[in-house]
């Protein structure tokens, strides 16, 4: 008695993830991402600069990796155009990723993503370069994947032929025990910043101009006469840093530069309130984990933070400092506000897409794709 041959098992897709040199969030996304495509039997390999897989690992997850520098010269798009010689979908993360992706796809059937994770902050003639990198990146891919409406509309209004909402999975959600462990040491560590019996306002970004310090500076001087006054920490490192220092001792702020930590959720854990005053933001790190800890978040309203925390945080416009001293030091009056904001912000962080929704959610148009193709 014959039986019939099983078939051949069906190929696994094989994909590409393009980094260039943007943000530690998009390679921490790519990190998760490639994690749960190799879970799902997908083949990837992580195009980067060398230092990438040494901080994160991405073979460490079951990718291959291939030292690529984010480079647009000759030598390196034809690395790149190497390294996607035999992949069903390329996947770029950022604008520049995109364009280096696209040149070296150029003349092949080769379908591609590109995730544009923020936008690119420029003035003047620079601003039209980056629109034209935009519109050139935009029309370029099958599909452009926006972490906040604002991006999908940008990407649409630069010419994508398909735009689409993908906000990204946030930093990994805390276990009540490591948030029991940072809340025993709460009392200890706002000593060593020197916030015993005084408010701790606490904020975290690079010392650049896109995150708004100096507005921060400015509101500070709203609530210099409090007693006891309020502290306010600035965890990050960056160009500004003598600039902001000479504004802090010259108008005697009480600001205190931290420099770069790693200990940010245990800051968290000891702070009152969370400022996040950024130009910008698609979706911000900082007020992710503001909410996931409990702690009552102000923010400006840019970008996609509102779409983020709804009405989990109290929104100022960018740039109005006096109203951000104001909601400031009516939080801090308030606790019965607090506490709302509280709870308010653990509803809110439980309704945000889980690394297993992204994961499905890029794998799904991965598939659509490879459908159309055939």
């Amino acid at each position: 008695m014959s039986s019939t041959p099983a078939p051949p098992p069906a190929p696994s897709l094989r994909t590409v993830q393009v980094l260039g040199r943007g943000s530690a969030g998009s390679a921490a996304h790519v990190h998760a991402l490639s994690a749960g495509l190799v879970a799902r039997g997908v083949r990837v390999t992580v195009c980067a600069a060398s230092d990438a897989e040494d901080t994160y690992g991405f073979t460490g997850v079951g990718a291959r990796f291939e030292r690529i520098p984010p480079r647009t010269d000759p030598g390196s798009i034809a690395a790149l155009r190497a390294a996607c010689a035999d992949a069903d979908v390329v996947h770029a993360h950022g604008l520049h990723a995109g364009l280096r992706a696209s040149l070296a796809l150029r003349g092949r059937r080769v379908p591609l993503v590109v995730t544009w994770h923020t936008k690119v902050h420029s003035e003047g003639a620079r601003a039209q370069v980056t629109r034209l990198l935009e519109r050139r990146v935009a029309r370029a891919a099958a599909v452009v994947l926006g972490s906040c409406v604002e991006l999908v509309g940008r990407a649409r209004e630069r010419g994508a032929r398909d735009a689409r909402l993908a906000p990204p999975a946030g930093p990994r959600p805390r276990t009540d025990e490591e948030y029991a462990q940072e809340l025993g040491r709460r009392e200890k560590r706002r000593a060593e910043l020197g916030a015993l019996g005084r408010p701790l306002l606490l904020t975290v970004g690079r010392l650049d101009a896109h995150q708004g310090h100096d507005m921060l500076l400015d509101a500070a001087h709203g609530w210099c006469g409090r007693d006891p006054q309020p502290l306010v920490a600035v965890a990050g490192e960056g160009p500004l840093r003598p600039a902001l220092q000479q504004r802090i001792d010259a108008e005697g702020l009480p600001v205190l530069l931290l420099g770069r930590r790693e200990d940010v959720p245990g800051l968290l854990a000891a702070a009152d309130l969370v400022l996040a005053t950024a130009r910008w933001e698609a979706r911000s790190v900082l007020a992710q984990e503001a909410l996931r800890a409990g702690i009552p978040l102000v923010a400006t309203d840019v970008g996609g933070t509102r779409e983020l925390v709804g009405r989990a945080a109290e929104l100022v416009p960018y740039g109005d400092a006096p109203l951000l001293s104001r909601t400031v030091v009516e939080l801090l009056d308030e606790p019965a506000r607090r506490t709302a904001l509280t709870d308010a912000g653990r509803a809110q962080a439980a309704g945000w897409p889980t690394e297993d929704d992204t994961v499905a959610q890029v794998l799904s148009v991965y598939d659509e794709l490879q459908q159309a193709r055939d």
